[in-house]
């Protein structure tokens, strides 16, 4: 499934309670969408959100319908480190050496 790095941008510090994470899983679930981490900058008041989706679509109705802001989402192509760069496979295809 295809990998998304959504960035959302908050009014106010970010302070998401159990509750809050666990409606946001359901409606995911309920999308298609796997949230698998996010970072949240120094100031609470962005965040940067690694997602498993089959579009950038999907992620945008989970979004509104948990009533979070996506204002930027990328499509990723691979992981680059001090390894060097790996390649992730297309949607539906096989790894890229």
């Amino acid at each position: 499934m295809p990998l998304f790095m959504i960035e959302r941008n908050f009014a106010e510090s970010l302070n998401a309670s159990a509750a809050d994470i666990k409606a946001i899983t359901e409606i995911n679930n309920q999308t298609g969408v796997r949230w698998l981490q996010s970072f949240l900058s120094a100031d609470k008041r962005r965040t940067y959100c690694l997602y498993e989706a089959k579009s950038g679509d999907a992620i945008k109705e989970a979004a509104r319908r948990a009533g979070l802001p996506a204002d930027i989402i990328i499509e990723l192509a691979g992981e680059l480190s001090s390894e060097g760069f790996k390649a992730w496979a297309p949607a539906g295809g096989s790894p890229v050496a």
